[in-house]
């Protein structure tokens, strides 16, 4: 990651902003998640990485609007596993890529607080590992999986839209410190959440960047989507 010598820690108390992520418990708020909001619409995954001759994934299904908001098998994300059943057989054998973490991410889930330390990538965009609390959740897990250096290209948030909510896995890649502290606080127990789950991208082990990229496009919302409105 050749920005990172230019990147900003992220602190509560001084402008040098370091901090360890794992206190807010807001909800997701449609300030919050502006710079999501920003990002390409995607109905279609290989709309333009695919070949011809292969139809594109849809993904309208995936996303509540209106009164089916906070229903159905995607209202709340657990783990990948989970939220990729509801998919018939015959999509799990024409898009095996969809079903399948690219080489180099992984998923974790963690309670808080997390003991994690991250650190901006660039200002305003991305955070990666840059540091793991001695003792804390993070770095008791089993096997050291979470490692210094990795990027944090996923996380589950949720967002209230009246009297209902919905927790889901949203890309995190380009997302401030800000926002990413928005999220992981806004998985709280009222709303169900006893974990946060997070997808972390270790630059070395990734064979195909562009895999990755499809594969986080798939997590966008469409632009209809109550995940990109107030």
């Amino acid at each position: 990651m050749t920005t990172r010598s230019t990147a900003r820690r992220i602190t509560t108390t001084t402008t040098k902003r370091t901090r360890n992520i794992s206190t807010s418990t807001s909800t997701l708020s449609t300030r919050t998640l502006e710079p999501f909001l920003h990002t390409s619409s995607t109905s279609s995954l290989y709309s333009s990485s695919s070949s011809s001759s292969q139809p594109p994934f849809r993904v309208s299904g995936m996303w509540n609007n209106g009164l089916s908001y906070g229903k159905g098998p995607f209202r709340f994300y657990k783990n990948f596993d989970s939220w990729m059943s509801p998919f018939p057989p015959q999509d799990r054998e024409m898009y095996p890529e969809i079903f399948t973490f690219p080489r180099g991410v992984y998923e974790v889930s963690l309670v808080k607080p997390l003991g994690i330390i991250f650190e901006e990538i660039e200002v305003g965009k991305g955070v990666y590992v840059v540091d793991l609390v001695e003792g804390g959740n993070a770095q008791q897990m089993v096997g050291g999986t979470i490692q210094k250096g990795d990027v944090l290209v996923g996380v589950t948030a949720v967002k209230v839209v009246g009297a209902k909510w919905e927790r889901r896995l949203i890309p995190a890649k380009d997302l401030s410190f800000d926002t990413v502290v928005g999220a992981i606080g806004s998985n709280d127990e009222k709303w169900g959440c006893d974990d946060v789950v997070l997808w972390f991208m270790r630059p070395e082990e990734v064979e195909d960047v562009q895999k990755v990229e499809d594969f986080l496009a798939f997590f966008n919302p469409p632009g209809d989507s109550a995940w990109r409105t107030a």
